[in-house]
């Protein structure tokens, strides 16, 4: 497959041989550095995880994310996975989640034997409702997983204080958002656990890698344990050991240098492309303002409580039917437009290791209605205003 970079406002993004469309849903981007520090990595003879890029990479988070241990992990999916042991979750334990969420949010848990609890999400934000989290909880709950969607944070001060009372955990899924804040505070911040996913798909990538977030200090030796195998590994490097042996139940969790090497060029460039992506989230915003306007769309709301990230920009049509009919109408244009999650608990394995709290109904009807549009840092603003201009078309605006 032939690859090409391809400068684009003085930034480059991957230029693939393989066939897309016109205007893609997303092209991953590249920072600048990418092989200079994969170059570097290699001269470093030290190609496994836990090297020097592994390290520059959790000390960027510990900083910008404000947590007291960063852990790089293979896959967001494994940050969760990596949260579930941690959090000692067991077999019948109940953990409660939003139904309207990635796959990986419930089967971290699932792998351990607990049990989904899938609650509706706010019609606004999207989010999990925190209004029913409380009334979700019974003597069998162990933790709490709000996720944050498009990049805009849940009540976390509200699910806190819930979790609280009840001696919960909070584990953050906030694989969409980095660099998004909470009341000024960095999304991510505020559970005992976060994870975070660098999909090629997340606004910082790393193609394949994820990392957990550690807010809780009396977690952290527990961490490096189950990070490592399940052995004290980093206890032996440190001469507090003469021998490193099996702990306890662990992954092969970390990274390739490689791929860190990857991700560290693209944290030093975490503010340009924030910004750049909420550039383009905020033309979307007001080039479809005349058309929710006159009640054809509903657009995100601008939530009061923290900033977003431009990870996702969507629009929540009146029905299903219009919502596909206009998906077609992108496609066929060959632009990339697409829907997002069918709600977990609607799904065979949602209803064979689940349990939904009440018909959730915001879930079943945004589902049907969210049409996500194209949004990645090379994307041009002409390129904007033509989708916004084919969707008022189809509005015959």
């Amino acid at each position: 497959m032939a690859v090409q970079i391809e400068k684009t406002s003085s930034k480059k993004v991957l230029n693939s041989a393989v066939p897309q469309s016109r205007i893609p849903y997303n092209k991953p981007y590249v920072a600048g550095k990418e092989l200079e520090y994969i170059e570097q990595a290699i001269a470093n003879s030290q190609l496994s995880g836990n090297g020097n890029y592994t390290e520059k990479c959790h000390k960027w988070l510990e900083d910008n994310v404000e947590v007291k241990k960063a852990f790089l992990t293979h896959s967001g999916t494994a940050a969760l996975e990596m949260a579930s042991l941690i959090a000692d979750i067991q077999p019948g334990d109940e953990v409660i989640m939003p139904s309207f969420t990635f796959v990986t949010t419930a089967s971290a848990f699932v792998l351990r034997s607990a049990i989904p609890i899938f609650v509706d999400i706010r019609p606004d934000t999207l989010n999990i409702d925190e209004q029913l989290i409380a009334k979700a909880i019974t003597s069998k709950t162990k933790a709490i997983v709000p996720v944050h969607y498009a990049g805009v944070s849940c009540d976390m001060e509200k699910i806190c204080q819930i979790a609280e009372q009840h001696k919960l955990v909070v584990i953050e899924d906030a694989a969409h958002a980095l660099k998004a804040t909470y009341k000024k505070r960095p999304v991510g911040c505020m559970g005992s656990m976060s994870a975070l996913s660098f999909h090629e798909t997340k606004n910082i990538i790393a193609g394949e890698a994820g990392a957990l977030l550690l807010n809780d200090e009396s977690m952290i030796r527990r961490a490096e344990i189950i990070w490592e195998k399940g052995t004290n590994r980093k206890e032996f490097h440190l001469g507090l050991t003469d021998k490193y042996t099996w702990q306890e139940l662990g992954s092969s969790f970390p990274p390739s240098e490689l791929t860190a090497a990857f991700l560290f060029a693209q944290m030093e460039e975490a503010d340009f492309i924030t910004n750049r992506r909420v550039q383009i989230w905020e033309l979307y915003h007001k080039g479809f303002e005349q058309l929710e306007m006159q009640n054809l769309v509903q657009r995100p709301v601008q939530w009061s409580e923290g900033e977003r990230n431009g990870h996702i920009y969507y629009l929540l049509l009146e029905n299903n039917q219009v919502r596909n009919e206009l998906l077609k109408f992108l496609n066929d244009r060959d632009i990339k437009a697409v829907f997002h999650y069918i709600p977990l608990h609607t799904a065979p394995a949602g209803q064979r290791y689940g349990k939904a709290f009440g018909d959730l109904p915001h879930t079943i009807d945004i589902s049907g209605r969210l049409l996500r549009m194209p949004l990645w840092v090379g994307l041009e603003d002409e390129s904007v205003a033509e989708i916004i201009a084919l969707v008022k078309q189809f509005f015959g605006k």
